[in-house]
Parts: structure tokens; sequence; C-alpha cells
């Protein structure tokens, strides 16, 4: 049987309550569940859970930005490009840099580090043209929000 769908994805961070009130608290995500055995917090998007934290200790080692590993994670944040101006404004509010923005033709991305330098992507989508077209996803534009 082939794999159906991405399940959820596990970040290590230094700082379980830093890196939960990024996720929580500036990005929304709600928190399914906390584990203070295994040092985990789980976040839910609808299903059980959709992204967790685990807690690795504040004298871990950063990730090579030059070496192999996850290069970042993505999160739809709405429908329209209003929807990501308005989850910008949320980022501004908060302090948190935008590391640069993208129009890929079918989306419209921020991208922004959480609080241990794990990169993520904040997008809308704009179109249905990778449809017909799959080789729109590898475009990258400018956009000025």
């Amino acid at each position: 049987m082939p794999v159906r769908f991405l399940g959820h994805a596990v970040l290590k961070v230094r700082n379980r309550g830093r890196a939960e009130a990024f996720y929580h608290d500036v990005l929304g995500l709600p928190v399914a569940a906390r584990s203070d055995e295994l040092r985990m917090t789980f976040f839910t998007l609808g299903r059980h859970h959709d992204l967790a934290i685990l807690e690795v200790g504040e004298d871990a080692p950063g990730a090579d930005p030059k070496g192999v590993g996850l290069f970042h994670v993505a999160f739809n944040v709405g429908d329209t490009l209003d929807d990501l101006r308005a989850m910008k404004a949320r980022l501004d509010a908060h302090g948190i840099t935008i590391q640069r923005t993208a129009d890929h033709k079918v989306s419209c991305s921020l991208y922004v580090n959480d609080p241990d330098g794990n990169g993520i992507e904040l997008y809308v989508d704009t179109s249905e043209a990778w449809r017909q077209d799959p080789s729109l996803v590898a475009s990258r534009l400018p956009l000025a929000l």
C-alpha cells in the first residue's frame, strides 16, 4: 500500500516553553497534548496531532544550514492575500523577522524561523494551475505585501 498522506512532523527544539510560545501564541496552533515525561508538546490542526516539538536541551547544537535535514515546514494560513497580510501583521506584532517572501505562482508565502532556527513557511494558495502544470510549484517570484 502506498503512503496516503503526511501524518505529522516532530521538530527538535532547545527549549519547549519558548518553542511552544512561538507555535501556539504567535502562529496560533492549538495544543493537543503535553508530555513532561517525553519533553514534548503536540499541536493539532484537526487530526490527533499534526506537529510536535521535542525538547533536546539548551546546549543542543544548531542545524548546519548547508547540511542535510529539514529545510522548512509549511502551514496554510488562509485563502487570500488578505489572510497572508493578516499573518504578516501578527508576526510583526510579535517582533518576528520575515526572512523572505515569495510568489510561487500557485501560492504566496512568508518565510520565518522559529526560536531555534527551524524554517517555517506560511502560505496561501492562489491558483489551481499546478493541476495542469505541476512544474509551477517550483516557481519563485518576488512578493510585495
